[in-house]
């Protein structure tokens, strides 16, 4: 086995490190401790943070890449290894054999034959159409009409199995938060659930195709997985590179005023009057110009998906600032007016200091809403842009891709819905998730709300 590092795998392993240093950095903070834990001291806060935190896992799992050992041929070299160009993840292991459990083409959720009728022959070599049967799903059937007599056993075994291992997860937290004042017993129902459905997933899913399978025969609930990964990573690492921009033009603005801010606002005017699609549109086909030009710089098929990926993270980040350097610039020119900094300046404490000091902690509440909001906002622009044909490369799982997918698939008679509902199910979950908690992070974090509710 030979381990394969794309840029985005370690993109994805940092932010987690950086979010595990931003949590562990708030905890000497007891006003922001009091904050988030009005976050997480309402039943949904927990609940969103743990779907969240779902999320995110798959992601990882998704982000462990290798290539297996080929077998030793005759005469090779014991020193010489040959690894198979397709990489899987730990995602693959994971969830068996879905990943590999490929058909001809079309095939309807919990379907044992084919969607589409095809040329066959019978036992007297004469030709006939019919609809095949599936090569995976239901295999181990002996009679093909005991087919939901052993979905439901096959469902009750996976509920089993699901709930020992969530009592096995959940039972050292309750052991240990048992007694907390935060509202745990919605997390633990929460992961609980999760984890009966997950198992439920991989194991009947390795039996049969929960959400049929696309055009290429391939299994939808896997492919809708796979796009988590997508989703996440866009989501965050363009609202990363975002805020550093935004924050820092916005700051400088607001606070040193005079021709720094009228080249600010003139940057952001210029930005905000150029269309979006056009811009975002031109950015990635000149790097796919690059990589086109450039063959020799990827080992795999992989590495160049992940590149363009990884462009359209950046690309979709610089040119999404605007908005929130307003933002910015707005809340700084208030707070920089206020006694406590007029003082700050009497006393001759430097522009750095002021800022670092004063400006930016007040400002923080705005960040963190604005990092919530724009996530979900990027992960659908993702299926957008994917749908007009300028977003992810097509050789890379993402919902979008599957949205673009379906569009000629729902004209049909009747109609394929399954690839349009595996994609819209988890993207919906993500997006209304992250919103949810946005709410109440907004809630917790923005003075004017505070005080509202103190009021």
């Amino acid at each position: 086995m030979k381990l394969v590092i794309l840029w985005s795998d370690g993109l994805i392993f940092l932010l987690v490190a950086s979010l595990i240093a931003f949590f562990w950095h708030i905890r000497q903070s007891p006003l922001v401790r009091e904050r988030w834990f009005k976050v997480f001291g309402s039943r949904l806060g927990m609940i969103t943070f743990v779907i969240l935190a779902t999320y995110i896992i798959i992601a990882l799992l998704d982000s462990v890449h290798f290539r297996r050992a080929l077998p030793q041929e005759p005469g090779q070299a014991v020193s010489t290894v040959y690894y198979d160009n397709r990489v899987e993840s730990a995602l693959d292991v994971l969830v068996g054999g879905m990943s590999s459990n490929h058909e001809h083409t079309y095939s309807a959720p919990l379907a044992l034959k084919s969607f589409a009728k095809i040329n066959m022959k019978d036992e007297q070599g004469r030709n006939y159409r019919d609809f095949p049967p599936l090569q995976h799903a239901g295999k181990h059937l002996q009679d093909k009409g005991d087919k939901w007599q052993d979905i439901a056993w096959q469902s009750l075994l996976a509920v089993a199995m699901g709930s020992l291992i969530a009592a096995l997860l959940i039972g050292p937290q309750w052991l240990v938060l048992r007694h907390s004042v935060l509202p745990w017993k919605s997390a633990w129902v929460t992961q609980g659930v999760i984890v009966v459905f997950a198992t439920w997933f991989v194991h009947v899913g390795n039996l049969y195709h929960l959400l049929g399978t696309d055009l290429a025969g391939n299994d939808v609930l896997y492919k809708s997985l796979k796009g988590i990964r997508t989703g996440v990573l866009l989501g965050s690492l363009a609202t990363l590179v975002m805020l550093p921009i935004a924050v820092s033009l916005g700051i400088a603005a607001g606070y040193f005023k005079g021709w720094v801010d009228d080249l600010v606002q003139y940057l952001y005017t210029t930005l905000s009057s150029i269309p979006g699609i056009l811009l975002i549109a031109a950015s990635v086909l000149l790097f796919q110009v690059y990589i086109d030009l450039n063959p020799g710089l990827f080992e795999v098929g992989l590495e160049k998906a992940d590149a363009k990926f990884v462009a359209l993270c950046f690309i979709l980040g610089v040119t999404s600032w605007a908005t929130l350097c307003r933002l910015m610039r707005a809340e700084t020119l208030k707070i920089s007016q206020l006694e406590y900094v007029q003082a700050a300046h009497a006393f001759g404490v430097s522009h750095t200091r002021i800022i670092v000091r004063h400006i930016l902690p007040n400002v923080v509440h705005i960040i963190l809403i604005t990092f919530v909001l724009e996530f979900s906002a990027l992960v659908l622009a993702e299926a957008v842009l994917s749908y007009i044909g300028v977003g992810v490369d097509p050789s890379m799982a993402s919902w979008g891709n599957m949205i673009n997918g379906a569009r000629a698939e729902l004209s049909r008679e009747p109609a394929i819905w399954w690839t349009l509902s595996g994609a819209f199910f988890f993207m919906f979950t993500l997006v209304l998730s992250a919103n949810l908690f946005s709410d109440l992070v907004r809630d917790a974090f923005d003075p004017r709300v505070s005080d509202g509710a103190g009021q």
